[in-house]
């Protein structure tokens, strides 16, 4: 009872955390907007369109956008709508941010959560190979893969993927999330994973190296370790080591390393999706910016900043779940 109870304090204790970095998150990125040199309707409506309009028009234009506000009125104004579950209206799209941000949203998703499992297996896997094996030729050959992946933009890796199966295999799709002229009632989820794996497959690779680089080291003090030594004494094969030793006590790390991740393929998509015409949450955000449209870019800045908080508080919860030993430390506290 009292380790539960010490473990929902810390719960809510990190809720409230992540609650106050959102909240700085905002003000962070409304102000910086507010700095940007762009002037919101010369973006959005024109020069040209400006210059025919009278001075009473553009205020009336300025006040139906809000624009004519002072700064910290105008966050106090965007906060209290958003609290409500009110994010305005898009400049760009002409439309309710919520439905922008849903249409975008689900396209993301679809593409991050294939890219998020596939680099986590894929890193995992490598991590452990190499440092059950450590000195071979394959734990070199995982660690020079992993050096330069980390070396080489996501941008890059995309446009390689691009010309090689799109336009010299014409295996794949060169770009969007589905096929041109399709009906969205005939897109099929084949047909959506056939235009997502070169997406998938580019923030999977950028992003294993760190993973991979640290399950390494963590497998390698795992396999030092005395108990091993005393599970090879009994005549205990490498793998059986492994599953019966390792596994659960390289995965605490994996896992949390996982989770942390989330932050590093949210920022991967925002080139990868403008690469791939894919038109996701980082292709709203690109769009968004230089159009200085501040509602649709507040909306997709804290629900990429809720993903982020929320996986490395997911992570830091499932360390109580994993690992008993710090249930009991919080509990002693």
């Amino acid at each position: 009872m009292r380790i539960m109870k010490s473990w929902g304090f810390y719960a809510g204790k990190q809720l409230l955390r992540m609650l106050l970095l959102m909240g700085a998150v905002s003000m962070v990125t409304f102000f910086l907007m507010k700095a940007s040199p762009v002037d919101p309707l010369q973006a959005n409506v024109g020069q040209a369109a400006l210059g025919t309009m009278s001075q009473e028009q553009v205020e009336k234009l300025r006040a139906y956008w809000g624009t004519d506000l002072p700064p910290v009125q105008q966050y106090v104004s965007w906060a209290k709508d958003f609290v409500q579950g009110e994010m305005g209206t898009s400049l760009l799209y002409r439309r309710p941010v919520e439905s922008v941000i849903g249409e975008k949203l689900e396209n993301s998703l679809f593409l991050l959560f294939f890219a998020w499992v596939f680099s986590g297996i894929l890193g995992i896997t490598l991590g452990v190979l190499a440092g059950m094996y450590r000195g071979s030729i394959l734990d070199k050959g995982i660690k020079g893969y992993c050096i330069l992946i980390a070396a080489t933009p996501a941008f890059w890796l995309a446009l390689l993927l691009l010309l090689f199966f799109g336009v010299w295999l014409k295996v794949l799709p060169i770009g969007f999330s589905v096929p041109i002229g399709m009906e969205a009632a005939d897109v099929t989820f084949f047909d959506r994973m056939r235009h997502a794996i070169l997406p998938i497959l580019t923030l999977s690779f950028t992003g294993v190296s760190n993973i991979t680089l640290h399950t390494r080291e963590k497998m390698i003090d795992i396999m030092e370790s005395d108990y091993m030594l005393f599970a090879r004494a009994r005549g205990e094969t490498t793998w059986e080591m492994f599953w019966n030793h390792g596994f659960r006590n390289v995965l605490l790390p994996a896992l949390t390393l996982q989770f942390a991740s989330i932050s590093e393929i949210f920022g991967g998509s925002v080139l990868v999706e403008q690469v791939f015409s894919y038109p996701g949450m980082g292709q709203a955000a690109v769009a968004a910016g230089l159009g200085s449209d501040l509602p649709l870019l507040m909306a997709v800045t804290m629900i990429s900043a809720l993903f982020v908080f929320g996986g490395n508080l997911t992570a830091d919860l499932l360390y109580h779940i994993v690992d008993p030993r710090i249930r009991r430390s919080k509990a002693a506290l």
